[in-house]
């Protein structure tokens, strides 16, 4: 399933952070490719490192950086199908905190359950995650402009947020649990940046709503 956008509400204010926060990725994708493996090292997570102390960095920048091509475009995908709206009700500068806050907080959720590895970990999908679970703990109704992939067939459906929600972090969680078999490899998707990302979302999310809207509803 690939979510294309709400087709219940549209943001009243033009997404200027969410934008942003793309083109950051977008522009330091190009450094990737441009400097090659020795950037990526550098600023690349690596969980060992964090577990002595070194690189401390790089959970901030890890989440600007990506493996390749369908790593990035997913995700950005995916970013601008809910971060419009969620930057909309938050605001701009409660939007900007709660994502970096969430891109942190799931690096070091990852962290916590491989300390060990030695294997870069980079990319903007927890942060993603936390923009999701906030998503549908905010406007868990509305539907999602959604392509499902059947097969061969390819179709666009109209899928409840909550529902859409339910069954990707249903999938992360018993992909995450599957995963942590091989924990000792430390390769892999980092579902638990994806898992840790999500339930910050929806836990905080609408702590970063202007109180007037909170005590409104």
């Amino acid at each position: 399933m690939i979510p294309l956008g709400d087709a219940t509400r549209r943001p009243v204010n033009f997404p200027v952070v969410t934008l942003t926060i793309i083109a950051v990725n977008a522009l330091v994708f190009v450094l990737e490719l441009a400097k090659g493996d020795a950037f990526i090292l550098r600023w690349s997570l690596v969980p060992a490192d964090i577990k002595t102390g070194h690189g401390l960095i790089t959970i901030f920048t890890s989440m600007f950086m990506h493996a390749g091509w369908e790593h990035i475009i997913g995700n950005m995908v995916f970013f601008w199908a809910f971060g419009p709206e969620m930057e909309d009700v938050m605001g701009r500068s409660r939007f900007l905190l709660f994502y970096v806050l969430g891109g942190l907080l799931a690096a070091l959720a990852q962290v916590a359950v491989n300390p060990a590895s030695t294997v870069p970990s980079l990319g903007a999908s927890g942060a993603i995650a936390a923009v999701m679970g906030a998503f549908v703990t905010t406007y868990p109704r509305d539907r999602i402009r959604t392509v499902l992939l059947l097969g061969i067939f390819v179709r666009v459906a109209y899928v409840p947020a909550v529902l859409l929600m339910g069954l990707w972090f249903l999938t992360q969680l018993f992909s995450g649990v599957g995963a942590l078999a091989q924990v000792q490899t430390g390769a892999g998707v980092a579902y638990m940046a994806h898992i840790g990302g999500f339930v910050y979302g929806a836990l905080t999310g609408r702590l970063f709503e202007p109180s007037r809207r909170r005590h409104s509803q």
